[in-house]
């Protein structure tokens, strides 16, 4: 019987992992509406890219939450941004801490998970981080790593 408890443990913390990263993924899809309306024309392809990218993600993701006998978290109607982004310039920066944020859950998938699910986590990891670089035009240490990232620690949260 502890062998079944540990197993329904890790299922739990599995499934509350992956809803981390379809309420990131909700997040970066709203985020990247703002990038979009801001950011200036040359960037704007790669922003809708990663829109693209995010939003592919995000699908699976609830299915995954299906598939692993949960109800897919909704995306809230609005999310509070971590600054005002008037201009192309904070596009760039809100791009970036988006990425951030998403490397992070990531991270945690990683942990939680294994086989298949724990590659594609990997890929979603570095997928992140490669458009964080991008949209930075640097890179951090140990990206989706709060504790050792020198990107600010903030979370989107949904607006009440």
């Amino acid at each position: 019987m502890a062998g079944t408890s540990r197993r329904d443990d890790g299922d739990k913390k599995l499934l509350a992992a992956v809803q981390a990263a379809l309420a990131a993924e909700h997040a970066a899809v709203y985020g990247y509406g703002v990038v979009g309306g801001r950011i200036r024309e040359d960037r704007r392809a790669e922003a809708r890219t990663a829109y693209d990218a995010h939003r592919s993600r995000r699908d699976g993701l609830r299915r995954t939450v299906r598939d692993l006998g949960g109800e897919p978290e909704p995306s809230a109607g609005a999310y509070a941004l971590p600054f005002p982004v008037p201009d192309s310039a904070a596009a760039a920066r809100l791009a970036a801490d988006i990425e951030d944020r998403v490397a992070g859950v990531y991270s945690d998938l990683v942990r939680a998970s294994e086989g298949a699910r724990r590659r594609g986590a990997a890929d979603a990891l570095r997928e992140a981080a490669v458009r964080a670089v991008r949209w930075r035009g640097g890179s951090v240490a140990f990206p989706g790593l709060a504790e050792r990232s020198a990107a600010p620690e903030a979370s989107a949260t949904p607006k009440a």
